[in-house]
C-alpha cells in the first residue's frame, strides 16, 4: 500500500496558525517567523556544494615545473 503525502488545505493552515499564535503569542510571531526564515536560508546555504578555487594551486604547479625546467637547463 503506497504512503500518500498529506497536503494541508486552507482550513488546516488557519487552525495551525491559531495554535501557533496561542503558543507563542501575537507579539512573538514576527520574531518566530524571522528565526524560521533565517533557519531555512542557512539550511539552503549548507546544501550548496562548496566551490573550490584551484587557480592558485595550478599556478603554483606551473611555477614549480618552470623552475624544474630551468634547473635542468643549468
Amino acid at each position: 500500500m503506497p504512503i500518500a503525502m498529506w497536503t494541508p488545505g486552507p482550513m488546516e493552515l488557519v487552525i495551525l496558525l491559531v495554535i501557533v499564535m496561542m503558543f507563542f503569542g501575537v507579539g512573538k510571531l514576527p520574531e518566530v517567523g524571522n528565526a524560521l526564515g533565517k533557519s531555512i536560508k542557512a539550511f539552503k546555504e549548507g546544501q550548496k556544494p562548496e566551490e573550490l578555487d584551484v587557480t592558485s594551486s595550478t599556478e603554483d604547479l606551473e611555477a614549480k615545473e618552470a623552475r624544474e625546467v630551468q634547473n635542468e637547463k643549468a
